[in-house]
């Protein structure tokens, strides 16, 4: 059971008739979570701190043999003082039902910053695996071994991540309180020789490690899921999948799954290869770029009385958050892809039934690749336009909901990005007699995501990173090109500044069809609207990999209010 389980929640879940008021002389306000060994509520010190105060089952506190394991756990979690582990502040081991309360930590566990914003990128992956080793060494020199470190008991602080849930963890000298062949920890993340049911030391935590960053970096455990028997024999005969692993974070996770506990690397040897990587050397340091900005979002929400409200959750204006059902028109539903070149394009029934593997055969239009200083030249002669129009545009970056002053106009047909050295004052749009437009609230910003391969996609309502052919609305990629469903707008910012306003502006005059990854470089922001006009997300292309890789954008989403 994990000791909390912020941000889980947009609203913390209050206590119910049946849960007690106080415990422990510190009174309860919420439930963080629960789990197999009991409930875990949110609570405050007489000082008004906040804590995770965890109490065991009935059933276990009425087990003479787990209470005896329980005091051990105490024990041993009293003699860890690590920064990136959470302190226990107090314990009722005695009490009728024993509890136990940690320091709060206001942020979401790994497991739950996967699930919402997918893989994370390979910078934050190593600063993690830097800090849990750091947390590890601290457990094992107050000769604990965790048995059962993975995504869910590893929470994300501003300052780095914390280490929590020893309610498994045993000292080195209380083993015998375990029976022969029985095994603690989770399948997907148990160390081979925890898994056969031998005697575990330090470096099955080692192995947990890796395997849970295995896990942040690709989005998928190195030995799958699924049922435990065939998960464990994975983890016994078989070698570990990295597929989805970046390249150069491989040879130090593949080091920390070696099947012999002695060929793994101790937790200094880890941290000292971080320190060393060139994606973060000469300074391992928590600084305040090591999350992407959508995941920070989160942990900023959080405040003392509770979970944080996760960005991409917080409700608008325009009616329900993005994570609830919302009715979505026919069209929006369809499963086609938009392909550049395809349909719309002059693509032959033959070439559209080939779907987003016909997007790698497809030619790029010619004049379509541009060099950095034509698109900052581009980009200064947007800028000073944009410069003169101030007075009369209100709807800019940072603005949402502000009122936007150009009206839509009769769409003119393109099919192509609009090339940025071409622009002038007369595709500029006219701010003398501008008409007004509609209202936007941001329904989240600034998410950073990254879809480890072809087979997920970017929800675009919910600003998130899920599996191909699962999203109604979505962003994906196909070979080198971006595709969308087939009713949704599009428009590509001739210069570096884009609002709703000014996409509305744009989808009115200059709307494409097509999305290459080369003519996004820089990342050149572009907008999609939903086929009901309802919302609309501004993105732009951070990184992608080639042949098919790990692509990451950084995602704002608009809801319209008037």
């Amino acid at each position: 059971m994990s000791m909390q389980s912020p941000g889980a929640h947009p609203v913390r879940p209050a206590l119910s008739a049946d849960d007690p008021q106080e415990i422990g002389g510190y009174r309860l306000h919420a439930r963080l979570g629960s789990g197999g060994m009991g409930v875990v509520y949110l609570a405050h010190t007489r000082g008004g701190r906040p804590i995770a105060l965890k109490v065991v089952r009935e059933d276990f506190a009425a087990d003479p043999g787990f209470r005896l394991r329980f005091a051990d756990e105490v024990a041993s979690a009293r003699r860890i003082h690590g920064l990136f582990t959470a302190q226990v502040i107090d314990s009722g081991v005695d009490d009728p039902i024993p509890w136990l309360a940690t320091a709060y930590v206001p942020g979401p566990s790994l497991d739950q910053a996967v699930r919402r914003h997918g893989p994370l990128p390979p910078r934050t992956v190593l600063l993690l695996v830097a800090g849990i080793a750091e947390a590890l060494q601290a457990i094992h020199g107050a000769g604990v071994v965790h048995r059962d470190l993975k995504p869910a008991n590893v929470l994300i602080a501003e300052d780095g991540p914390r280490v929590i849930d020893f309610g498994i963890a045993r000292a080195a000298d209380a083993t015998g309180l375990t029976g022969t062949g029985l095994r603690i920890g989770t399948a997907a993340y148990m160390a081979p020789e925890q898994a056969a049911g031998l005697p575990v030391t330090s470096a099955a935590d080692v192995f947990a490690l890796g395997a849970l960053a295995v896990y942040v970096a690709g989005g998928t455990p190195p030995f799958g899921s699924g049922p435990e028997p065939a998960t464990l024999y994975r983890v016994v005969h078989e070698p570990p999948d990295l597929s989805r692993v970046p390249y150069d974070l491989r040879d130090l996770l593949l080091g920390c799954l070696a099947k012999q506990p002695e060929l793994r690397p101790a937790p200094d040897d880890i941290i000292a290869a971080v320190r060393a990587h060139a994606r973060v050397a000469p300074s391992l340091e928590f600084t305040h770029g090591w999350l992407p900005p959508g995941l920070r979002g989160e942990i900023g929400q959080a405040d003392e009385h509770g979970p944080p409200v996760p960005v991409h959750m917080a409700p608008t204006q325009a009616g329900p958050p993005p994570t609830q059902a919302q009715p979505v028109p026919e069209a929006d539903t369809r499963r086609a892809r938009h392909i550049p070149g395809g349909a719309g394009s002059g693509a032959g029934p033959g070439e559209r039934a080939r779907g987003a593997g016909a997007a790698r055969d497809r030619r790029r239009p010619r004049g379509r690749r541009w060099t950095r200083g034509v698109l900052v030249g581009a980009a200064v002669a947007v800028v000073v336009l944009a410069a003169a129009a101030v007075p009369h545009f209100s709807d800019r970056p940072g603005r949402a909901g502000a009122q936007a002053p150009d009206a839509p106009r009769s769409p003119g047909p393109q099919t192509s990005v609009p090339d940025p050295s071409k622009a002038t004052a007369a595709s500029t749009p006219s701010v003398s007699t501008p008409p007004p437009t509609a209202r936007y609230a941001a329904a989240y910003a600034d998410a950073e995501l990254t879809a480890p391969d072809e087979s997920y996609e970017f929800d675009l309502q919910a600003g998130e990173v899920v599996p191909a052919e699962t999203s109604s609305w979505y962003l994906a990629r196909s070979g080198d090109a971006f595709v969308q469903p087939e009713e949704t707008d599009v428009f590509v910012a001739a210069g570096y500044v884009l609002s709703p306003a000014d996409c509305e502006r744009g989808l009115a005059t200059e709307p494409v069809t097509d999305l290459f990854l080369d003519e996004l470089a820089d990342e050149r922001p572009f907008c999609v609207r939903r086929p009901d006009g309802k919302e609309i997300v501004i993105v732009r292309l951070v990184h992608a990999e080639a042949d098919g890789g790990p692509v990451t954008v950084v995602l704002s989403c608009y809801a319209r209010t008037g």
